[in-house]
């Protein structure tokens, strides 16, 4: 797998997903990846800056199903998901990276 800068670039990063049991990011921080039907697929990850969140451990879990959250529903956690993406490329349009 190629690891890109904003993937390195992910840790330390505060979680921008924040669903309860959250651990702020920080050392656990990785770039997730929103999942949408015809921009990914196996052995295919979709593009860093256009569908990834900053997102620690817990909540990188959660929205990759590992990890049940009680009281949220898939479409709460793509939701979620998805909000987490626009904070992630918001901060790095903020910070001249895009």
């Amino acid at each position: 797998m190629k690891i890109t800068k904003l993937r390195k670039a992910a840790r330390g990063r505060d979680c921008q997903i924040r669903l309860p049991g959250c651990d702020g990011g920080g050392e656990t921080t990785v770039l997730a990846h929103y999942r949408m039907s015809g921009y990914c697929g196996t052995g295919i990850k979709p593009d860093d800056f256009v569908f990834g969140a900053h997102a620690c451990g817990h909540c990188h879990d959660v929205v990759d199903g590992r990890i049940k959250l009680d009281g949220f529903t898939r479409d709460d956690l793509k939701l979620a998901h998805v909000e987490g993406v626009l904070r992630t490329q918001a901060a790095l349009i903020g910070e001249g990276v895009a």
